[in-house]
């Protein structure tokens, strides 16, 4: 099976939510001005998607590291290395200002999709997997590329 069950789908897609409205209040003044009168600076702009992609980064290394708990032997001892890859590079690597921070995270989540695949095509991921990550994935970094152009 490598349809995507309903439910990861709609949560998936539903957490692109402050991607998607952070790279709206860069593109547009009218959904930044609403942004910061009803929820305020912290969750508009880049900040939103620096704070959110950190926290998904984190979690996503929580889910590697479910995956590597189907492994055996040295593949899941390098399943539980790789697993926290995520989660330490947003630790380390963003900060430094707004441009910084999203060009780290682009590389954070391009660098997660391949750990995607490695646990994947070995077996541990679900075979849908792959078709919700590149899809996540894709419109995660476009939402984050709008603040490294503008």
């Amino acid at each position: 099976m490598t349809q995507i069950p309903r439910s990861a789908l709609i949560l998936g897609l539903a957490g692109l939510i402050p991607f998607l409205f952070g790279a709206g209040t860069l593109l547009s003044e009218a959904l930044a001005n609403f942004g910061m009168a009803q929820f305020g600076p912290r969750f508009i702009g880049p900040y939103v998607q620096i704070f959110y992609g950190t926290i998904i980064l984190a979690f996503m290394s929580g889910v590697l590291w479910g995956f590597a708990t189907k492994a055996e032997g040295t593949v899941a001892t390098t399943g539980y290395g790789l697993s926290v890859v995520p989660a330490l590079w947003a630790f380390f690597m963003v900060g430094g200002g707004p441009v910084s921070a999203q060009i780290n995270l682009i590389a954070g989540f391009v660098g997660l999709l391949g750990l995607d695949y490695l646990f994947w095509r070995q077996g541990l991921a679900p075979a849908w997997w792959m078709h919700l990550r590149v899809l996540l994935t894709s419109i995660v970094v476009a939402c984050l590329a709008v603040g490294v152009l503008l």
